[in-house]
């Protein structure tokens, strides 16, 4: 007989069962009882965590995001000390990680964003906040490109950023409609090699 998990496991099992179906499904397509199956809990259990699925929702946003700020700090370790090619590399990580993916789920952030930011506050807060944190990251990187030289100094780093954090997640879309990383590629290397080289 399978063992019971206990109380402080649960919210994790959880977390990490609405979390795949989320980026499989949809939040809409996924049901309160689809997650407690694939956690292996009883239902009656998601309430005792979690006070909606809206409320689950915000807290797979907010796992999801400083998962990702672990990671960027993970490249930023590994990145070549030059900024512009820091940025370079990072993206290229990011195009790997999606090209070795089993399916072409895309960005859970920008999922959600399509799905549910009309539709929930929390949730639009939510990810708001996550989309600002990495847009700030990037930012430092350009601003430093642009006091090195490698980046136009015509614009703002953080509208630079921005710029291509929504270039990126469009790109994302593409992706899963070809079910090929070819749209990261050309839009990644269209921002670095061409828009963001000072004239």
């Amino acid at each position: 007989m399978a063992r019971t998990p206990g109380k402080t496991a649960i919210p994790t099992q959880l977390i990490a069962a609405g979390r795949e179906l989320f980026s499989q499904q949809g939040y809409n397509a996924t049901g309160i009882q689809q997650i407690t199956d694939l956690a292996g809990v009883p239902k009656g259990s998601f309430y005792n965590h979690f006070d909606s699925k809206e409320a689950f929702a915000a807290a797979i946003i907010d796992q999801y995001a400083e998962q990702v700020g672990q990671s960027w700090d993970a490249m930023m370790s590994a990145a070549p000390p030059q900024p512009l090619a820091a940025i370079a590399y990072a993206f290229d990580q990011m195009i790997a990680h999606h090209e070795r993916a089993p399916c072409w789920k895309g960005c859970l952030i920008g999922n959600f964003a399509a799905e549910m930011a009309e539709s929930s506050d929390l949730c639009r807060q939510r990810l708001a906040a996550a989309m600002a944190g990495w847009r700030a990251n990037l930012a430092d990187l350009m601003r430093a490109a642009q006091e090195a030289g490698e980046v136009r100094r015509d614009m703002d780093a953080a509208v630079l950023a921005a710029l291509m954090w929504d270039v990126w997640e469009g790109a994302l879309l593409r992706m899963k409609i070809e079910q090929s990383v070819a749209s990261l590629r050309e839009s990644v290397g269209l921002m670095l090699n061409q828009f963001l080289r000072p004239a």
